[in-house]
């Protein structure tokens, strides 16, 4: 590898199962590309079902004892595991963005944000409370939370970090063992973190990484292994909807956070450079991949001009590059197929009328990289108002009144994040109430943190990550009736 790490320990390539470092029982591997430059980074180990099966049943066999545990103890592992994270901030996000392609201040960023998780859930995993009912004179009604049991997780590649830390930290905190299958493109940021994991005390079998080019294999075992009393996955709809199914036979507690189509609503009355600049941020972060960034621009006609010249004009100031160079503002896309897929839906767009401000076009730089593109003209007929275009493209659409607004940003199975920019206090809240989805920044589209409760509503998921309520996901409630006082 041609990148160089203060900690060459972080660079791992095997799986990590029942606290060792193992190859697949197949001696399979699969290549770990930089999306910038297509140099291979690592062979990774690629396990299967065999291996799944192990590492659940040494996370049923870990949990016995980690659960029992004061949750003090629990929360003071977690609590170094943050420690470490920041001690090594800057190999992880070297790791990642060579990995995955985002600019190195955005890599750095979500280690912060992924070790955030940490922190917060070492602390809230001691504030598991239960209650005593009011009962009749000869007994005494009591309900208590208890985990839920082994925990199945699989993330996605937009973010390596922190979509584990924000399953592992509150799994973990409250008694429960969880195994992880991160995603193949990014599978080098998983295995740092158990690294770190096991240097904060984490016991052997509590957590383990399983990489794999064969995520069937690793899923099915996940879905039909009894042992296994929740899955918690990140990703596309339509996976989503894949594993619930596969879950139904054991009825599995699921949570789900899947696909979005976030609007970013822009009303005549907005403070219009708030309104660019939040604009900006949420649709170009990573490059367009990441579920809640804005997908559809709903600007009202009085101020669409003027909206449209300071957008376009702060896009074509973007250097797009290899994330690993500090002057790179954004990076390339995670494969050619998705590039190709970019692409597709902005030609269709155009040849249905669409104008393109700026970009529009595959970049020089290579097969991975697509310019940043604004789009005008676009109208709710076209394909892109209701995908999710996960990439750099930013359709710009005119509204005209409130509750057009609202009933454009409804059209759409999605309902994870949305944004409203207005100074109007009685706009706040109707079009707040209005929207359905499960988040809502208001002036603001810097929405994410360890304190907010992350999820959707309709076909974006079930179940809320962060806050105190990301601990009810990985809880039973047990009602304990005392009879004969």
């Amino acid at each position: 590898m041609s990148i160089q790490l203060k900690d060459n320990s972080l660079l791992k390539t095997q799986a990590y199962i029942d606290g060792q470092w193992v190859d697949g029982d197949t001696g399979a591997t699969f290549e770990v590309r930089n999306p910038a430059t297509g140099e291979v980074l690592a062979n990774v180990a690629s396990v299967g079902a065999d291996e799944t099966k192990r590492a659940i049943d040494a996370a049923e066999k870990a949990m016995a004892s980690w659960k029992a545990l004061p949750a003090k103890s629990r929360s003071d592992i977690l609590e170094r595991w943050y420690n470490l994270m920041l001690e090594n901030q800057d190999d992880l996000a070297i790791l990642m963005t060579a990995e995955q392609g985002k600019p190195l201040f955005e890599s750095r960023g979500e280690v912060m944000y992924g070790a955030s998780f940490m922190k917060w859930f070492a602390e809230e995993g001691k504030r598991v409370y239960g209650d005593v009912l009011p009962s009749t004179a000869d007994r005494r009604s009591i309900v208590i939370k208890q985990p839920v049991g082994v925990v199945a997780a699989i993330t996605p590649w937009n973010f390596p970090n922190a979509m584990i830390t924000r399953k592992v930290a509150p799994a973990l905190a409250v008694g429960c063992a969880i195994v992880l299958k991160p995603a193949a493109e990014t599978p080098l940021s998983a295995l740092a973190l158990a690294e770190l994991g096991e240097r904060a005390g984490v016991p052997a079998g509590l957590f383990s990484v399983l990489p794999s080019a064969n995520a069937s294999a690793v899923g099915g075992e996940m879905t039909s292994n009894p042992t296994v009393k929740k899955l918690t996955f990140t990703g596309s709809t339509g996976v989503g909807k894949l594993l619930i199914k596969q879950c139904a036979d054991t009825v599995k507690r699921t949570s789900m956070e899947l696909g979005g189509n976030a609007p970013v609503i822009v009303f005549d009355d907005a403070d219009l450079d708030k309104a660019v600049a939040g604009a900006l941020t949420s649709k170009y972060r990573n490059s367009g991949q990441t579920c809640i960034c804005a997908n559809r621009l709903l600007v009202q006609d009085g101020i669409y001009d003027a909206f449209v010249e300071k957008f376009t004009a702060a896009v074509k100031e973007f250097r797009i590059g290899n994330g690993l160079e500090e002057s790179t503002t954004h990076g390339p896309v995670i494969t050619e197929k998705a590039v190709a897929d970019i692409h597709a839906k902005v030609a269709a767009a155009v040849e249905q009328g669409a104008t393109v401000e700026t970009g529009g076009q595959l970049s020089e730089l290579g097969s991975h990289f697509y310019e940043p593109t604004v789009l005008t003209n676009v109208t709710a007929d076209m394909p892109l108002f209701k995908e999710e275009i996960f990439g750099p493209v930013a359709p710009v659409f005119k509204f005209g009144t409130e509750e057009e607004a609202i009933a454009m940003a409804n059209d759409t199975e999605f309902g994870l994040a949305s944004y409203v920019y207005t100074n109007d206090l009685g706009r706040v809240w109707r079009v707040s109430e209005g929207i359905d989805y499960g988040m809502v920044g208001v002036n603001e589209t810097a929405i994410s943190s360890e304190i907010i409760p992350f999820g959707g509503v309709k076909e974006s998921g079930q179940g809320r990550e962060g806050s105190k309520y990301g601990l009810d996901d990985y809880l039973e409630t047990k009602y304990i009736c005392i009879g004969g006082l």
